[in-house]
């Protein structure tokens, strides 16, 4: 199979830790070069950019003008971008306690990152007859859950908006797909402040029983970890899935219930 991606650049949102850090080592890997754009850098990206070809770039992609500031910092043409930078604040007063400022602050880091990061690279892709865009999306677009009841509805609103794009683009050679994840070994679960210790004050449970139970609540027993998750966007960045688009990989362990 051929994941050869030397001569192309590639953009990655939210690429100073978990998922994004990942993809950007398995884009750099194999040939890529990288601009890793992040709020804050990290000890792992700033080693990353003094030995491979990975650029990193600070930027606040929650700001309107952040996205079209991370495509410039490319210098020319963008040929992959995965659109990675989220978070899913615990809401466990429910949806009576999430106020205005949060649904917009969480839809405005979740969906409208993505759309103005592909609205600032899109151009040059269709002038070019060619580009891969991947999301990152997750399972709680099928699974919402109250406790991230805004960011299960931001992510459902992602899924949608790749689907509907893809049918406008695929004709000018360009792809978009969603990659799904159930929870990951990240600090956005596992990490301070993480969803395991939300939930977990929120409930009164330890937070390494809330981790246990989401765990087990899955087919294999376990999170995914964040290479996996690279891998399979490694995969749709690639020429090996040239014919894909539009469409939908969950990567969760069997936490999804399908008939």
């Amino acid at each position: 199979m051929e994941l050869e991606l030397e001569g192309r650049t590639a953009i990655v949102t939210g690429a100073s830790r978990g998922i994004g850090l990942a993809c950007v080592r398995a884009l750099a890997a194999a040939g890529a070069e990288v601009v890793a754009g992040a709020r804050r850098g990290s000890d792992e990206l700033a080693e990353l950019a003094e030995s491979t070809s990975v650029r990193a770039v600070e930027v606040d992609l929650a700001q309107a003008d952040g996205p079209e500031r991370l495509a410039a910092a490319a210098g020319g043409p963008v040929h992959i971008l995965v659109n990675n930078v989220g978070s899913a604040p615990a809401r466990p007063g429910g949806f009576a306690g999430i106020t205005d400022q949060q649904w917009a602050d969480t839809l405005t880091l979740n969906l409208l990152a993505a759309v103005r990061m592909t609205r600032a690279v899109l151009p040059g892709m269709v002038e070019r007859g060619s580009g891969a865009i991947v999301n990152i999306g997750s399972v709680n677009a099928e699974l919402p859950d109250p406790l991230v009841l805004d960011y299960s509805v931001a992510k459902a609103a992602l899924h949608a908006f790749a689907k509907g794009l893809s049918k406008e683009i695929g004709p000018k050679g360009v792809r978009v797909n969603t990659v799904s994840p159930g929870p990951v070994a990240t600090d956005l679960w596992l990490g301070e402040n993480g969803i395991a210790d939300s939930v977990g004050r929120a409930t009164g449970a330890a937070p390494g029983q809330v981790r246990e139970g989401a765990a087990a609540a899955s087919a294999t027993g376990r999170f995914s970890r964040p290479e996996e998750i690279a891998d399979l966007v490694l995969l749709l960045a690639s020429d090996a899935t040239a014919n894909v688009t539009g469409s939908f990989f969950r990567i969760d362990g069997g936490l999804v219930p399908t008939w």
